[in-house]
């Protein structure tokens, strides 16, 4: 009986063991980690690790141009050669002041068509400031500043912008646009010809402003053409009072007038390669002194 019952026992041992391999495995045996909603199976708890956040990039500062303009038979050329400069200027705003008791027909109807972000504003020159040799434009540039300043008096600082005067019988050079983007207080730059020469502009040395090359009065404290500088948002907003003035400003001497009020000259940012490369033409009328063959030798700096 007894061998009979060991016998059974014997057949019987290799399928218990089995039995206990087989449940020892499983129970040691790991989870699988769930899927992950990207796919991914590695890493930590939330699946697969995601790229590190990159910080956002400092808004591009904005370009504000405040032009005048004044009815007349080449206006709406003038504009459509300015505007179509504007256009591939990234975070540009223009500010298109007119000379007039009330906005033309015509500059409404080519701010409408011009595809670029526009203020149109209008203020008329008061007859008694029409006289030759007196300062033209002046009202129309106090009016851009003050549409500006109102613009942002209630918006939260910082405001990265930067301003500039640009007439509308200017040519200017797109690589202008990018250096005076980086305008910390007021930049300065060549304007071709102007005041009788291939060109005027700041004299340059060791990155500081210590003179003037012109053709006119080189005495003067910022002896320098209404297009050959741009100023810092920041600087046109913490000097509400900086205009232009009427009352005691001699004839070409509103630069001056206007830039002694918001900073000096050694405070002054030359662009341009240090000054030796001219980004902007201003307009030569046919009857001038100099003609447009006396410009041919620019000297490199053009």
């Amino acid at each position: 009986m007894k061998s009979l019952l060991f016998s059974r026992f014997l057949l019987l041992l290799p399928w218990v063991l089995i039995v206990i391999i087989v449940l020892d495995i499983d129970s040691s045996r790991a989870p699988l980690p769930a899927p992950s909603p990207r796919g991914g199976a590695e890493g930590g708890s939330g699946g697969a690790r995601s790229p590190p956040r990159r910080r956002p990039e400092p808004a591009l500062p904005t370009i504000y141009a405040i032009t005048p303009t004044y009815s007349r038979p080449v206006q709406k050329a003038e504009l459509t050669r300015l505007a179509n400069t504007f256009r591939q200027v990234s975070r540009l705003h223009w500010i298109l002041v007119e000379d007039a008791a009330a906005r033309s027909e015509l500059v409404t109807r080519f701010v409408a068509g011009a595809g670029l972000p526009c203020t149109h504003l209008h203020v008329p020159t008061p007859r008694r400031y029409k006289r030759p040799g007196l300062p033209r434009a002046t009202e129309q540039r106090n009016a851009g500043l003050a549409w500006l300043r109102q613009r942002h008096q209630h918006l939260p600082p910082p405001q990265p912008g930067v301003l500039f005067f640009a007439d509308d019988d200017n040519t200017y050079s797109l690589e202008l646009f990018q250096e005076m983007r980086t305008t910390r207080k007021v930049s300065v730059w060549p304007v071709g010809l102007v005041g009788g020469r291939r060109y005027e502009r700041p004299v340059v040395e060791n990155g500081k402003v210590v003179g003037w090359y012109t053709g006119w009065r080189a005495d003067r404290p910022f002896a320098i053409d209404m297009a050959g500088f741009a100023v810092s948002l920041q600087v046109i907003l913490s000097h509400p009072k900086a205009v232009f003035k009427r009352r005691g400003s001699q004839p070409g001497m509103q630069e001056s007038d206007f830039l002694k009020q918001i900073t000096t000259v050694e405070e002054l940012e030359p662009k341009a390669n240090n000054c030796t490369k001219v980004p902007i033409v201003t307009f030569v009328k046919s009857s001038g002194v100099i003609s447009v063959d006396d410009f041919t030798d620019t000297q490199g700096i053009f």
